[in-house]
């Protein structure tokens, strides 16, 4: 028993890792699991008294637990069938694929990362970009809202900023889930967006099976109270306008909708919010989309470019010169309630036909857009650029240019438009407006007189379209 026993170099390596291995999974892992969910369950009650959020169970549910009731949908398991039925494909392949269709959708949604990581990030990026600020706020008719009713938050989408100014401005009051597109697919970056609670969506995509299991999944959630952000545009606005809606996560929402009241079905609200921004980072490279035979850049070259930006304002704020890129603004407007909606226009949702529930999820999209374009905050530069877009040629004078701005923003308010005007104070509005776009060559001052650059015609009417609907009609 006391002999000695030689063993071979890479036996003993061998042994000495299983024997680490089996003490991480055996000691290690279990413990920290159980350090984190101690840290997690805490957190989640300060949510609950502190910021008074109650999480839907939904959110805290272990993603495998949501990825089986998925997959073990009636529908979703009705809809494999007929995929199976109708390709050809064997039945435990077209399993494999609804599996696969699960796993890419359902988030992992975790408090801690959210509260503690991802409204500091959110937060910070935001506030060192932007002034960030509020705007409107219709508290009264949010006061009114069943607390027991599933919110959406509708907005229109300036940016991927939207993302994080949204989620931060709301973090006090509600968690969101957002459908995110197949750019943030990436490693790390899709395990950061899933643990923060959001989804993955493929755009126009054909494959029914897929839309059957994202719809399903939509109609999980919404019936589970989880709070949404949804872009009815379905993409960024390519030259600063309102893009028309789409309806296909709408539909997936109210597909099944019953208004009915009852303990077990919540009314869905729609939030209208309306963004905006003095300066937003991707607006050169969306207006490119307006001329697709223009050559585009190479990976390298973008790369440059957005070194050179960085380096740019890095020396600026060296040199204590850089500023800020103007203000951020989140309007939030009146909520529609799918209860009393349909109340109203006498639409019970499950028994409508495709064409005409397809019919009425457009009346509801359509009304929805143009509530988030009523609530669109009017900002400095919007303002001011929307004078150089109305006379390209003409050279203003500082007095001329600000005495046509408070014209403007007399109009516009008597439209009923919201214009967040810093300070209180007009002529600082005037004054940021004007210099934000001539500190971006934009707007060129000569002898005291200033005209849009000649190359400057699409930026400007970019940053003009965001509030132009609001001039539009009587």
């Amino acid at each position: 028993m006391t002999q000695t026993v030689a063993l071979p170099l890479w036996l003993v390596a061998i042994l000495v890792a299983l024997a680490g291995w089996a003490a991480l999974v055996l000691l290690l892992a279990p413990s920290m699991r159980w350090f984190f969910r101690r840290r997690i369950n805490r957190m989640i009650g300060q949510i609950n008294t502190r910021l008074s959020i109650e999480l839907p169970s939904f959110k805290v549910t272990r993603r495998q637990v949501l990825i089986d009731r998925l997959f073990h949908d009636p529908k979703v398991q009705a809809a494999a069938a007929t995929h199976a039925s109708q390709s050809g494909e064997p039945l435990s392949v077209t399993w494999r694929r609804v599996d696969r269709y699960a796993r890419e959708i359902v988030p992992s949604f975790n408090a801690y990362l959210y509260f503690r990581v991802g409204y500091a990030l959110a937060r910070g990026l935001a506030r060192l970009l932007y002034r960030v600020r509020i705007g409107y706020v219709d508290e009264t008719a949010l006061a009114r809202i069943n607390p027991k009713s599933t919110l959406v938050f509708v907005m229109n989408h300036r940016s991927n900023m939207d993302y994080v100014l949204v989620a931060f401005l709301a973090a006090e009051r509600v968690t969101l889930s957002y459908a995110v597109g197949e750019w943030a697919r990436i490693w790390p970056l899709q395990q950061l967006v899933r643990a923060m609670g959001a989804f993955f969506v493929r755009r126009n995509s054909g494959d029914a099976l897929y839309r059957t299991v994202l719809a399903r999944y939509v109609h999980m959630a919404t019936e589970a109270g989880v709070t949404q952000a949804v872009f009815p545009e379905g993409g960024l606005t390519v030259d600063g306008s309102l893009r028309p809606p789409k309806f296909g996560l709408l539909d997936y929402m109210l597909k099944n909708f019953d208004e009915r009241e009852g303990e077990e079905r919540r009314d869905i609200v729609f939030i209208p919010v309306g963004l905006n921004y003095d300066r937003v980072l991707e607006d050169r490279s969306q207006l490119l989309k307006l001329h697709p035979d223009r050559p585009r850049p190479g990976r390298i070259a973008v790369l440059k470019t957005a070194f050179a930006f960085k380096l740019r304002n890095l020396w600026l704020a060296v040199q204590g010169r850089w500023h800020r890129f103007g203000y951020a603004c989140v309007n939030f407007g009146t909520p529609l309630s799918m209860r009393e909606w349909c109340g109203e226009h006498n639409v019970h949702f499950p028994r409508l036909a495709d064409d005409e529930r397809h019919l009425a999820v457009m009346r509801i999209a359509e009304r929805l857009m143009a509530e988030i374009g009523s609530v669109v905050p009017v900002l400095p530069v919007s303002l001011v650029a929307s004078l150089f877009i109305e006379a390209p040629q003409r050279a203003w004078s500082e007095f001329d240019l600000k005495a046509a701005a408070h014209a403007r923003m007399r109009e516009l308010e008597a439209r009923g438009a919201h214009l967040y005007i810093p300070r209180q104070d007009q002529d600082y509005a005037f004054t940021v407006g004007l210099r934000m776009l001539s500190l971006r060559h934009l707007v060129q001052e000569n002898d005291g007189l200033y005209t849009a650059a000649p190359d400057a015609g699409e930026v400007l009417a970019y940053y003009a379209n965001a509030i132009a609907h609001l001039g539009e009609g009587e």
